[in-house]
């Protein structure tokens, strides 16, 4: 006899403020990842809006709003603008190494002046080595850290300006957070770097996607993510391709806002990070 499937448990946060849409709140839908299935797990539930933090899957169950949208980039059919091909030329030195998720001080250090320059408020500020140690080591899915360095002397690793923890699912691969050198003299374009080398290794990998997490229209800093195209997106009826004509009106709309740091939020995927502990009551 076979042993019964036995069906994830889902709890939900409870209510709190929105940090994308002032006067808002928000409130998330969890279920724990572990176990042999984790992996199959997590790329099912992907492909239905969740994302992971650590050992836990989550999206939005907001009771008065849907503007936490996922997005995902066709990496295969990906075409940069002269902007982002700039930004490939600029950056082509770095030498791009995919590493096991094993965290070292290093990485910890740039997190913390990336964390101290681009979110100092944010949930993530106070995170010491040891949380950043749990972060990267303890994935219960196939995860590795790809580290962005620039040329060494030969003999030693030139220095670290940024890293990104991945999976890699079933379907694509999905940036859970990134981080990189914030106040770098001689290089702009950081984070959007990282991404568009994401979605190359997606593409060389054979993997149709780049999860990009959640795009939030009216967020400023979730904007950076609407520059990728093909950029798909799911609604009520599943994962449906974002028309040129309401992309480019998004991006007109982006490139016409007060002037910013344009590598601001990029990369970051810096969706909020639900624990079980915070649950209000099981759903299921």
């Amino acid at each position: 006899m076979t042993a019964p499937v036995r069906f994830p448990r889902f709890f939900v946060t409870s209510p709190a403020p929105c940090p994308y849409l002032p006067g808002r709140m928000e409130r998330k839908v969890f279920t724990e990842l572990k176990g042999p299935h984790a992996d199959a797990l997590n790329d099912a539930l992907s492909r239905i809006g969740f994302r992971r933090s650590q050992t836990v899957a989550y999206r939005p169950s907001c009771l008065d709003c849907a503007g936490c949208v996922s997005v995902r980039v066709v990496a295969g059919e990906f075409r940069p603008s002269a902007t982002q091909r700039r930004n490939f030329k600029r950056n082509s030195d770095l030498v791009v190494s995919e590493c096991r998720s094993w965290s070292t001080s290093e990485q910890f250090d740039l997190l913390r002046r990336y964390l101290g320059a681009r979110h100092p408020g944010g949930g993530m500020a106070q995170m010491d080595e040891v949380d950043f140690a749990d972060m990267v080591e303890h994935s219960p899915v196939t995860s590795f850290v790809i580290e962005y360095r620039e040329p060494g002397d030969g003999i030693t690793p030139g220095r670290l300006v940024g890293a990104c923890l991945t999976d890699r699912q079933g379907d694509g691969l999905s940036m859970i957070y990134s981080f990189y050198d914030p106040a770098h003299e001689a290089r702009t374009g950081l984070g959007n770097f990282i991404i568009l080398d994401h979605i190359r290794r997606a593409a060389r990998l054979g993997l149709p996607f780049l999860y990009l997490g959640y795009w939030v229209e009216g967020s400023e800093r979730m904007q950076y993510k609407i520059r990728y195209r093909p950029l798909e997106r799911l609604g009520r009826d599943g994962w449906e391709r974002m028309a040129d004509a309401e992309q480019d009106r998004l991006i007109k709309s982006v490139a016409a806002a007060p002037r910013r740091d344009p590598d601001a939020g990029a990369g970051s995927a810096k969706d909020g990070m639900p624990r079980i502990p915070d649950s209000d009551h099981e759903l299921l």
